[in-house]
């Protein structure tokens, strides 16, 4: 093939592709990463405070852009970088089965970040070179669009395809139901002693004792008032000679003065299977009346689950690789050696700090997101986590479709518009309620986290709301950040300054926010987050922005 038709490629035949390469591992490594971190047990202090560290590769990002120029092609940087992309994604897979598998996944996941911030300069920068300036504002929303198909396709496909292999793998879940009932109902008392377990030939079942649970509500008037029951749990048989089975139990629905007093999580292996595990439910004291609620006592094989579909997203970035080795045009302007940008280094980071005005937009820079950056590394672990702990009791299904469409497509939606707005009336007209919008709709957490609803239409319309609000408040971020690169040369080094202050400022409260969630409980820390939003308002107070900026141009 001639290299002047490789020059001229539809741009339709590799931007889609790109874009979404280029979504994909940032998605897995920000977000997806909690999730499963989240259901393979690790607190929620320590997956914060280690997925936030992850940030620090586009934090640095700038510091290695140079050298991205300078060295090989772009063309050849995304080709190598996507083939990398997939042995992480294999390396993490393939760790999740290790008995070191929190720290060698984390390892991976740092190479992981390393090649997505890469790609990513080389990805813009590609852009930039093979297209001309009217093909490049007429794929802007094209390039868009497909980055965040990545997010629908990481946040809400991959989390739904993980939580169905979750559902059908490992054990069955069995579902407890439990009612709360006047101590005179209650004729017979369990005892562990009552208990007798004969060992099936199939595969393990857990069992739970009584299978009928019955909860006295509690009563001042009784002699010896109780309000609360003790049940056992077991297999029906031994688990192969090398498998643990972890099994968690949780309340699923039903009403929340119903709640599990004692550890929700059991280990069950050959040696101590039908060894009965106890767990403690109890009633509030203002519970007065009947009620009932639905626990779930689950099993399924959490490290597989993820293995598979993490596996997948290999295979998908090996085939990405090879299909853009032959896709890619070969732009001109990307075989050149540009030298003087080697000795320009020092002066292009120079410059940026010699903006006018610099330290106060450094200082919004890194504080207009303060509060967002914290509840973004905990709404997830809040809608997965036990209702005993606070959290809503999400499937991995159900809290990828509530954060991975509704709430994606709510963005998508307010970030159009925040673009409308702005390129209407300019950004300056619109910051100030942009920075109302990505702040005050997080009090719906703090809704969520008192009422506990077990109604997913309102799950879903909270996180919508929260979206939305995220969306449009986060377009003013982004172009205020095309404002101070747009001022003076260097403008792409400029702006990848710039998202490296975005990506600190995500960075470091995000490291935090984790253990300051286990020190608060869910519904206080939801409310420190409001607080949180203090610093935001007060950095935009300072920094100035020319009226006209955003606005179409006549």
């Amino acid at each position: 093939m001639s290299s002047k038709s490789k020059s001229n490629r539809n741009p339709w035949s590799w931007i889609p592709s790109l874009y979404f390469a280029e979504g994909i591992p940032y998605i897995i490594v920000m977000f997806v990463a909690s999730d499963m971190y989240k259901t393979l047990g690790v607190s929620n202090a320590s997956l914060a405070f280690w997925t936030s560290i992850l940030y620090l590769p586009w934090v640095i990002k700038p510091f290695w852009s140079p050298f991205v120029d300078i060295y090989s092609t772009k063309r050849k940087w995304i080709v190598w970088m996507q083939l990398a992309l997939a042995f992480a994604f294999f390396g993490v897979s393939f760790a999740l089965h290790l008995p070191w598998w929190f720290p060698i996944t984390l390892m991976f996941l740092w190479v992981m970040a390393f090649v997505s911030s890469t790609h990513d300069i080389a990805a813009d920068g590609f852009y930039m070179l093979a297209l001309d300036e009217h093909k490049q504002a007429f794929f802007t929303g094209i390039r868009a669009t497909f980055y965040r198909l990545a997010m629908i396709a990481g946040l809400g496909l991959l989390v739904i395809i993980t939580g169905l292999i979750l559902d059908n793998t490992g054990l069955d879940t069995l579902h407890v139901n439990i009612s709360a009932v006047s101590q005179s109902k209650i004729t017979e008392t369990f005892h562990k002693e009552d208990i007798e377990i004969v060992e099936g030939e199939d595969k393990p079942v857990i069992l739970v004792f009584p299978g009928e649970v019955k909860v006295p509500l509690f009563d001042e008037a009784d002699a010896n008032p109780c309000d609360s029951v003790v049940i056992f749990f077991a297999l029906s048989a031994p688990p192969e000679d090398d498998e643990v089975v972890k099994m968690t139990f949780g309340q699923k629905k039903g009403s929340k003065d119903i709640f599990l007093a004692s550890n929700g999580l059991f280990e069950f292996d050959k040696n101590n299977w039908n060894v009965p595990r106890k767990a403690v439910i109890k009633v509030k004291p203002n519970l007065k009346e009947t009620a009932s609620a639905r626990f779930d006592a689950k099993a399924g094989d959490v490290p597989f689950s993820w293995s598979v579909s993490i596996a997948f997203l290999g295979l998908l970035f090996l085939l990405l690789s090879l299909y853009h080795k032959y896709i890619l045009p070969s732009p001109e302007s990307d075989n050149r050696k540009n030298k003087k940008q080697e000795g320009s280094y020092f002066h292009v980071f120079a410059t940026f700090f010699k903006k006018e005005g610099i330290v106060p937009s450094v200082i919004f820079l890194l504080l207009y997101r303060f509060s967002e950056s914290q509840l973004t590394k905990m709404a997830s672990p809040f809608l997965l986590d036990s209702s005993e702990n606070g959290g809503m009791a999400l499937s991995l299904t159900e809290k990828g479709f509530a954060y991975g469409t509704v709430g994606l497509i709510a963005l998508m939606v307010g970030g159009i518009l925040g673009g409308i707005l702005a390129s209407k009336h300019g950004l300056k007209k619109w910051i100030w309620w942009m920075a109302v919008s990505i702040n005050i709709p997080n009090v719906v957490y703090i809704f969520l986290s008192h009422v506990l609803p077990d109604n997913l239409i309102v799950v879903n319309a909270c996180i919508a709301v929260e979206q939305f609000g995220y969306g449009f408040g986060f377009t003013g971020y982004m172009l205020y950040m095309l404002y101070i690169a747009g001022q003076g040369e260097y403008k792409t080094a400029h702006f990848a300054i710039a998202t490296g202050f975005m990506a600190l400022g995500m960075m470091i409260p995000g490291m935090i926010s984790g253990a300051i969630q286990e020190f608060l409980g869910y519904q206080h820390f939801f409310i420190y987050v409001i607080i949180c939003t203090i610093p935001s308002f007060v950095a935009l107070w300072f920094i100035k922005i020319d009226p006209s900026f955003g606005k179409k141009k006549s």
